[in-house]
């Protein structure tokens, strides 16, 4: 079954962010390295990334026919998506192993691990 591992930043983890030095927050990129290797190593997998500023996204959405976008933000939030693991795993307790495993989880962070919809046991 195919998990996603979403982490979160808030105030809270951005302002522990601003008390680590360099060399900390070095380590803290690092680990996500070492697990995102550990992760492909095992099998378990599909893509991990990190994601910009929200300030960077657009919104994409049709009106008549026509392709509409806006620029971000769309709304002051204090929490947003800031990166993810897709891994594929036997079962959920595997899944949240490895979100336990995410150096911002290690921190206190917010890491959410969801289920995909498979959509292929589908009847459409």
């Amino acid at each position: 079954m195919r998990y996603l591992i979403l982490i979160h930043s808030n105030p809270r983890s951005r302002a522990l962010w601003e008390t680590l030095t360099d060399e900390q927050r070095m380590e803290f990129g690092r680990g996500h390295m070492a697990l995102t290797e550990e992760l492909a190593a095992s099998g378990e997998l599909v893509v991990s990334n990190g994601l910009t500023d929200p300030e960077l996204a657009k919104r994409v959405w049709v009106r008549d026919g026509a392709t509409v976008t806006s620029d971000g933000p769309f709304a002051e939030v204090k929490e947003y998506l800031a990166g993810f693991y897709l891994v594929d795993c036997e079962t959920e307790e595997q899944a949240l192993a490895w979100a336990a495993k995410t150096p911002d989880a290690q921190l206190g962070g917010p890491v959410e691990v969801r289920p995909i919809l498979d959509m292929s046991t589908l009847d459409l």
